[in-house]
């Protein structure tokens, strides 16, 4: 089906619903229905219903979708069976782990080689870890469109000026500042801090309730 405008909301629940409908063991219907799936990810049925009419017109009155197909049109929708080609800034212990994690290719992503101020050439992955001042250069000869930051906070912005100066559209960054970048330039945050901020309030409640039991 075609290409609709979405919302981010809706692009980050995208992703739970593919988890989920994968995570289906074998022998189970090969039909599923919004409402089961609201169910399942304790969800509103009525958000569900509208999330998946963007991306899919599979949907049959009292039959639901049929899983496979589900599941390839939030496959296509989201890009997962398109590689995008990206580069990495940082090639410290979070960037390592970035660059060996094999299911990235699961996603469409593809980190075709990672910069550093202390190049080293190559990763266990394989990956290569080129000086930060090949860059620019770099990305636009290779038509990188994405760029993944795992570097210093001071250092973020500059990173991500080079990124941009090297025709990139995208920014996946692991660095605390927010970027001022040009308004077609899409960043989405990593923030490790806020994740970790609520599941110890989640822990801290959960202790909680318990103790006045």
């Amino acid at each position: 089906m075609g290409q609709k405008e979405i919302s981010k909301s809706v692009l980050k629940r995208l992703p739970n619903y593919l988890a989920y409908l994968k995570s289906l063991p074998a022998g189970s219907s090969v039909n599923i229905s919004a409402t089961a799936l609201a169910n399942a990810l304790n969800m509103g049925e009525v958000q569900v219903r509208k999330d998946l009419a963007m991306v899919s017109s599979g949907g049959r009155p009292k039959v639901g979708y049929l899983r496979e197909s589900l599941i390839e049109d939030i496959e296509q929708f989201l890009g997962y069976n398109n590689t995008t080609d990206a580069v990495l800034i940082g090639a410290g212990k979070l960037g390592r782990a970035l660059l060996g994690y094999k299911g990235f290719a699961d996603y469409g992503l593809n980190i075709v080689a990672a910069f550093d101020v202390q190049p080293t050439g190559a990763t266990e992955s394989g990956k290569p870890v080129l000086p930060l001042s090949e860059l620019e250069r770099f990305c636009r000869e290779n038509k990188i469109l994405m760029g993944i930051l795992t570097v210093p906070a001071d250092s973020a912005q500059q990173v991500a000026d080079l990124l941009i100066a090297g025709g990139i559209k995208a920014i996946w960054s692991f660095a605390s500042p927010r970027l001022e970048v040009p308004g077609n330039i899409l960043v989405q945050y990593e923030n490790m801090a806020t994740s970790l901020a609520v599941l110890s309030m989640h822990l801290a409640a959960q202790i909680n309730a318990n103790n006045e039991k």
